[in-house]
């Protein structure tokens, strides 16, 4: 199956004035999702174990990558340590010894892509977005947004992507109208870089790697904005 054209993604003056060194990348990819990974998850496993030997609950704080995004959301209005980005809520789940959630492989893999790089990563069903343009802007207050398993989340000061309908994507979560599911088959993956462009399209290869052996992604096409 065909990818149609990619969406078009804009920043908006308000993201970019707060946090000028934000990069983005959108990964589009024509995709098979399933329950379950076994080859994935003995890749997740393995790369949980090296991780632990490397970093530390505190050492984390200092990833470029991480530190930056809690910059941004200091920046943009909202507290990082209420409010975590997910990136480093993922790693300090595995660094504190509790497993990963097992949701999906789509899921799967993007939750590992997020801990290698440090980058927050919003991942969605593409046919479930509303029109064709995203713009990336900050929470207002008063928004309604309800994050997948979290019910209303209040998103007022963070960076939010929001479709015709309204937000469907924070660094905290995504919203449970456009999230990946069973039958997803046009994936979106956005990775934030709010450190800038140092390592990203690196990370972006590791994504498209996983999404390639793992969910056997074809008609990749990654755009990168700003």
């Amino acid at each position: 199956m065909q990818q149609e054209a990619p969406i078009t993604i804009t920043v908006s003056d308000e993201l970019r004035h707060a946090w000028p060194q934000f990069r983005g990348a959108a990964v589009f990819a024509t995709v098979r999702n399933s329950a379950y990974n076994a080859d994935l998850w003995q890749h997740i496993d393995e790369f949980t174990r090296l991780y632990r030997e490397k970093y530390t609950t505190d050492s984390i704080k200092d990833m470029p990558a991480i530190q930056a995004t809690r910059q941004a959301y200091k920046q943009c209005g909202k507290d990082p340590s209420r409010y975590r980005p997910s990136s480093e809520a993922l790693c300090r789940r595995i660094l504190r010894g509790i497993p990963l959630y097992q949701i999906d492989t789509l899921v799967d893999l993007i939750n590992l892509a997020s801990i290698h790089s440090g980058h927050s990563i919003g991942g969605f069903d593409r046919d479930k977005i509303q029109g064709d343009t995203l713009v990336l802007g900050i929470g207002k207050a008063g928004e309604p947004y309800e994050g997948i398993g979290r019910g209303a989340l209040n998103i007022q000061g963070m960076p939010v992507y929001r479709d015709a309908q309204g937000g469907i994507g924070t660094p905290t979560s995504d919203h449970e109208r456009t999230k990946i599911g069973p039958d997803t088959t046009r994936l979106l993956a956005i990775m934030n870089g709010y450190s800038g462009e140092a390592g990203l399209t690196d990370d972006v290869a590791y994504l498209e790697n996983l999404l390639k052996e793992y969910a056997g992604a074809e008609d990749l096409q990654t755009v990168y904005f700003q």
